[in-house]
């Protein structure tokens, strides 16, 4: 166990990165004191029952009252509204942080807000699985991923080493880039990946003949697959899509082309054209897996439940 980096951490949001930074920071002894705070008292109450932190509240304000770290753990949507909430109550010198998925819409909301004297640093965890809530949040979550910041002009670098050290801590790999250019890098690979899953599930139950007998009996890996990234939380992905909406439609366009391409070759029995694109995708599979962000296995490495041989 390490040396605690904070005297005090308070985690505003308590869903998986909010639990799962929880988890962690006790594991790692990286703060004498967490403080939570969420909205509603059910999650509250359900974060305190599981003993992921040392104070609890309702009340943002009272909960990041003398905290040396803020971690905004919310739908990117409600960024502007916890900032202007939370900053009178920020001390001098703390670092204020978020784990949003979209970075120009979230500084325009929470930087106007930022108290002089705060060190705001927009960040941005790529870790998560498709359940939500306090239960959903394990400590491994941000083990070997990558966490990217991206702060604004005039950062203290001391600020952003020490929040970077912090994300280190918790396993991820970090990476610094202006808020532009990763919109337009998270909507190719993952904010894109998860409106095709919603679209192609969708249209499965809109086929209410197929949808509840042979498309759910048949499922293979393909359409099943798809319905993890399906299953992941709406009020997330809604304010996703809302406020990363320039580049996530500009990947749509991009897509929109592939796929007219894609059609054409088989409407025309083009098998080349198929084959040089089915060839060319799997190199991008190896890669991935080559850089430590998959693994190798069948199943995509998830847990199969072993069932005991019928008698």
């Amino acid at each position: 166990m390490t040396e605690p980096q904070f005297e005090k951490i308070a985690l505003v949001g308590i869903g998986l990165i909010g639990s799962s930074l929880a988890r962690v920071i006790r594991r790692e002894g990286l703060a004498k004191h967490i403080a939570i705070s969420t909205r509603s008292a059910a999650t509250l109450k359900r974060a305190e029952e599981l003993g992921l932190g040392d104070s609890y509240s309702t009340d943002a304000k009272e909960a990041v009252r003398d905290a040396d770290l803020v971690i905004v753990s919310v739908p990117v949507g409600s960024s502007g509204a916890v900032a202007e909430e939370i900053a009178p109550a920020l001390k001098q010198g703390a670092i204020l942080t978020d784990v949003g998925s979209t970075k120009g819409s979230v500084i325009a909301q929470m930087a106007p807000h930022v108290p002089a004297g705060v060190h705001f640093i927009p960040g941005h965890p790529l870790a998560g699985t498709e359940k939500s809530g306090p239960d959903a949040g394990f400590a491994d979550l941000f083990e070997n991923r990558w966490c990217i910041f991206t702060p604004l002009p005039g950062t203290d670098p001391a600020a952003l080493e020490k929040l970077s050290s912090f994300w280190r801590a918790c396993g991820s790999n970090v990476d610094v880039m202006d808020a532009e250019h990763h919109d337009r890098v998270l909507a190719i690979v993952s904010h894109l990946p998860h409106i095709i899953a919603y679209n192609i599930v969708g249209t499965a139950s809109d086929l209410e003949e197929v949808a509840e007998g042979e498309v759910i009996k048949y499922a293979a890996s393909g359409f099943r697959d798809f319905t993890r990234l399906a299953a992941s939380d709406p009020t997330m992905w809604r304010d996703v899509c809302l406020h990363n909406k320039d580049a996530i439609l500009e990947m749509l366009a991009r897509f929109s082309e592939d796929l007219a391409y894609l059609q054409k070759a088989v409407r025309w029995g083009d098998g080349e054209k198929l084959f040089d694109l089915f060839t060319r995708t799997r190199a991008v599979r190896r890669s991935i897996i080559e850089a430590g962000q998959e693994v190798d296995v069948p199943d995509f490495g998830r847990q199969v439940v072993a069932h005991p041989p019928k008698s």
